[in-house]
């Protein structure tokens, strides 16, 4: 994925799937691989990043948070984008061992060998924590599915089953470096299986996707992303669509199903969110969101985001105290 520092100026946007999925990338990525004898299941908590299994060889079966259960089959892959509780068994029904118990053993820098209870059968899977540099509170997060399925998505995608392929010859073979290539590789593939739910696996006419999708609504949407700090006025927004004001935020509501101005102040709220689990004090987020008090941006995001700021600045500071 491109960094932030090479995208164009949002006079000029293209393709707004591109430029969104453009400030989407992974900040850290860990992989387990595990050696399987049936029969066998393990739980996974609930957690803040998301979690990919790939089986590569044998097969399994995945429940889902919503409970259901799906068949994986060997070169099968899903996706967990928000990080649900769910379970992973070689067949429904078989109480689960939980995954944190397992003793790990480093391969290489961000490869584990997980110590799985007799762990020489058939069965081969990969296992990743994914963290994304957005929280499970943006837009494109919160309307995809709790799994995503490979299988489904391929039949649109050619490049999905190659890029699985050479993830899985990565982990098999142990090289050095297998940690960062295995981390790049996870980032094209994450990308390439959002953008190929956007563009065939979702069928919403009206939303986010809906709006990402219209060329005119997706470059207005794009560049507020892109810059949360901006101060952005209906007219400026207005003039990237090439209409009036009052045309342009009658048509953002109709596609969005909210206002301009409301939207620009959620994603702010959300970029500021994200500013302070990384340590970033609340009067420097309120300052750089052009707030004049720091009161008032509190207030704000209070209420956006249903807590103070200063939670997530003190769960920043808890943790790298750690």
């Amino acid at each position: 994925m491109l960094d932030r520092s090479s995208k164009p100026s949002v006079g000029n946007l293209p393709d707004p799937l591109s430029e969104m999925l453009r400030g989407l990338r992974l900040d850290g990525v860990e992989y387990g691989r595990c050696r399987l004898s049936e029969p066998w299941s393990t739980s996974f908590p609930a957690e803040d990043a998301a979690r990919f299994h790939f089986i590569s060889t044998g097969a399994a079966w995945l429940q889902t948070p919503g409970g259901d259960w799906l068949e994986l089959r060997p070169g099968d892959a899903v996706l967990l984008p928000r990080g649900n509780a769910h379970v992973i068994a070689n067949a429904p029904g078989i109480p689960p061992q939980p995954f944190e118990r397992f003793d790990r053993k480093e391969v290489c820098q961000g490869v584990f060998d997980v110590q799985c209870p007799d762990g020489c059968g058939e069965t081969v899977a990969l296992t990743a924590s994914m963290r994304f540099n957005i929280d499970k509170l943006h837009p494109l997060l919160q309307l995809m599915p709790d799994a995503m399925l490979t299988s489904d998505l391929a039949r649109n995608d050619p490049a999905i089953p190659h890029l699985l392929d050479a993830m899985a010859r990565e982990v098999e073979l142990d090289r050095v470096g297998a940690g960062g290539i295995l981390a790049r590789l996870a980032d094209v593939l994450t990308a390439t299986l959002i953008r190929t739910w956007v563009e065939h696996g979702c069928g919403e006419t009206t939303g986010w996707i809906a709006a990402v999708r219209n060329p005119d609504i997706g470059r207005v949407l794009a560049a507020i992303h892109l810059e949360p700090d901006r101060d952005w006025s209906l007219a400026e927004l207005a003039r990237l669509m090439g209409a009036s004001r009052s045309g342009f935020a009658e048509r953002f509501q109709k596609v969005v199903g909210d206002t301009p101005a409301r939207y620009v102040v959620r994603v702010r709220m959300h970029q500021a969110r994200q500013w302070l689990g990384e340590g970033m004090r609340v009067s420097v987020a309120a300052d750089r969101l052009g707030y004049d008090a720091e009161a008032s941006f509190s207030r704000a995001f209070k209420r956006i985001i249903g807590a103070p700021p200063s939670h997530f600045r003190k769960r920043a500071d808890a943790q790298q105290s750690e």
